[in-house]
């Protein structure tokens, strides 16, 4: 990983000692072993007990103790973040909670309080919160509630799962966005998965099901991308069955393999690369064994080591799991060396991001930049799934692809403030490809696309979402002429539409035409590009006075490229103005921005290129080279957290 603490060939300025100590210990931009602990807690051997045992995930071998609970305890929850493991609940049902530090061995000391007392529950965590949800109090619960993991105190009501059920899968199943629940009894074995988002309190909304309903508390873990769920049952009757679901989607698991040994009421722990399940029972017999798997793989579980002595219904928590950001948490080129965040919104944001794309396949990368400096693009994180023209939208915090040839409703996101994958954001209202993406610091707009029903043809759909709410798009009106392949670019109240194909893949049109962001309604007619230079697959940027649209296509039947850049004052209706040349003629390519700069980035002429160049968006000029893409791609998404359309 790049480095953000002091380093005497990079550092500028006076370095404070306070400065230095934050960064270490709490900016936590300084190298660390992340994920270096996995936690088993109490249960029953077959008395009830009160050791915390540990693992390695990385290394394979058996349990050693760590310290001990404040009490015997079995049927419980917990999760952990980078410092702190919390474990809370239990039966006969009680709201303790209580905590230990990964970094120190050592007993539990408390935490504070459930906000309903109860067994059986179930937890999950990212960096900052921690959740349980589920149990008996004695009767079955559905309540979530949550908890401030750096901050001791009592637990606050988060809401309801969708079943009201105890006994659900035991390990965090989280990305860093997003956390699942699954199985459980109800009272019956269950199937059911869940999900809520951790930066709402809201209820938890379907996700799909197990391959198989399980209960009586069985191993679970997960990746930031990948989750899964090993044995189960009830204590007569157990599985060895492993099933995965992928995180940033819904769906139901598929089959992962099986482990050593069917057993029920064991628990999960891992890292970003491995799951473990530990102990469990099939009556008569208990087990110490510990299984794992290859998180990314497909295959049958292999022997890691023992625990200390053979547990059930015992609970688990790590510092490595999907829940938590790569980077510890944050990603340091995005960052000063003090772990000052580097501001966002108009006039400060520098963060360009580039997705997907042909590279010549469709490809699943992000890329990233910083749009004030000199230099090639630094990799981000991944797609849910690889796909190709696709587009984005942002605000000054969050990221949004748009459509893809994929050939789905499924939009996605990703937060600037950290590297890392995306997460299932909604629904678009129509299908379709190739649209103009534009945004202000509320909503973000889709604007026509490619009807995927009927080849070569537009669909004239404008839809909105309000960037910092997950959920399905909404209709926002209609184009003037509905086109795809089509530029966007705006201010903080208006979003322009800029030619595009029509009717057919040799049909292009010169004219753009705009719409009011903070209202719905059709498009209306704004001027004509220049002599239609760039009016097919042009990329776009804008200082939120003026916007400018670069390169396209004049003739897409011959491969007829462009290195024009025109402008527009977004304010005035008119046609565009002649601003300068890029540096090589190119359709599909992506685009960012500042508050001053504009990037466009790779492109087709007609291979692939990872040409980056860049102009002043004040001034007139041709293009200058900016640096180079890691891979050379085209058709892709750019978007940023400083556009024009910011406040």
């Amino acid at each position: 990983m790049a480095n953000s603490y002091p380093r005497r060939d990079q550092a500028r300025g006076i370095w404070k000692i306070n400065n230095i100590t934050k960064n270490i210990k709490e900016d936590g931009t300084y190298p660390q072993n992340a994920g270096q602990l996995g936690l088993f807690a109490g249960g029953g051997t077959p008395s009830e007990v009160n050791t915390i045992q540990s693992i390695i995930p990385a290394t394979a071998g058996n349990a050693v103790d760590f310290g001990d609970l404040r009490r015997t305890e079995g049927n419980f929850g917990g999760f952990g973040n980078f410092t702190r493991a919390v474990f809370g609940g239990g039966e006969p049902a009680t709201n303790i909670l209580e905590y230990v530090h990964f970094a120190s061995l050592g007993n539990a000391a408390d935490f504070g309080d459930l906000s309903v007392a109860r067994g059986a529950v179930k937890g999950n965590a990212n960096d900052t919160r921690g959740l349980m949800a589920g149990g008996e109090e004695p009767s079955l619960s559905n309540v979530i509630d949550f908890v401030t993991i750096s901050t001791l105190g009592n637990a606050t009501d988060f809401g309801n799962l969708t079943v009201s059920r105890s006994m659900l899968a035991t390990g965090e199943t989280s990305s860093p966005s997003r956390a699942l629940y699954a199985g459980g009894n109800e009272p019956a074995m269950s199937n059911v998965i869940d999900f809520v988002q951790y930066s709402t309190t809201a209820n938890a909304v379907d996700f799909g099901n197990l391959t198989v309903g399980r209960g009586s508390g069985f191993a679970a873990s997960a990746s930031a991308t990948r989750a899964i769920y090993m044995g189960g049952g009830n204590p007569d009757a157990t599985t060895n069955v492993i099933d995965y679901v992928e995180i940033g989607s819904l769906g139901n698991a598929i089959d992962f393999g099986d482990l050593t040994q069917s057993r029920t009421r064991s628990a999960g722990v891992g890292n970003s690369l491995r799951g473990m399940c530990g102990g469990g029972a099939l009556e008569p017999n208990i087990y110490d064994i510990i299984d794992f798997v290859t998180i990314t793989t497909r295959a049958n579980a292999t022997d890691f080591g023992d625990l200390l002595t053979a547990t059930t219904l015992l609970t688990s928590a790590s510092n490595g799991h999907g829940g938590l950001e790569e980077f510890l948490p944050r990603s340091p080129e995005l960052y000063s060396p003090t772990g000052t965040v580097v501001p966002n919104g108009f006039g400060q944001g520098d963060i360009g991001v580039y997705n997907g794309g042909e590279a010549p396949g469709s490809t699943n990368v992000i890329e990233f930049i910083q749009i004030s400096t000199i230099g090639g693009s630094q990799d981000f994180g991944d797609l849910t799934s690889a796909n190709a023209i696709g587009g984005a939208v942002s605000n000054s915090t969050r990221y949004v692809t748009i459509g893809d040839n994929t050939d789905t409703l499924d939009t996605h996101y990703l937060e600037f403030k950290t590297k890392g994958n995306t997460a299932f954001f909604g629904d678009l209202t129509v299908r379709g490809w190739a649209g103009a993406g534009g945004s202000n610091s509320t909503r973000g707009i889709n604007y026509g696309r490619a009807n995927p029903a009927t080849s070569g043809t537009a669909n004239e759909t404008i839809d909105y979402i309000t960037t910092a709410t997950i959920g399905n798009w909404t209709d926002f009106g209609n184009c003037n002429v509905a086109s795809y392949f089509n530029g966007g670019t705006n201010s903080s109240t208006r979003m322009v539409k800029c030619g595009g194909i029509t009717e057919g893949p040799n049909t292009i049109t010169d004219s753009m035409e705009y719409v009011t962001i903070g209202s719905t309604g059709n498009g209306t007619d704004f001027g004509d590009l220049v002599a239609s230079n760039g009016g097919f697959s042009c990329g776009n940027v804008s200082n939120g006075t003026r916007g400018i649209f670069g390169g396209g296509s004049v003739n897409p039947a011959n491969n007829t490229n462009t290195n024009v850049i025109q402008y527009i004052t977004i304010a005035s209706t008119s046609n565009t103005t002649d601003f300068g040349d890029l540096t090589v003629a190119r359709r599909y390519s992506g685009s960012s921005c500042n508050s001053t700069r504009g990037v466009w980035a790779g492109g087709e002429n007609p291979s692939n290129s990872n040409t980056m160049d860049y102009v002043t968006i004040a001034s007139t000029g041709n293009a200058i080279d900016y640096g180079d893409l890691a891979i050379n791609v085209s058709r892709h998404g750019g978007a940023s957290n400083g556009h024009g359309g910011l406040s």
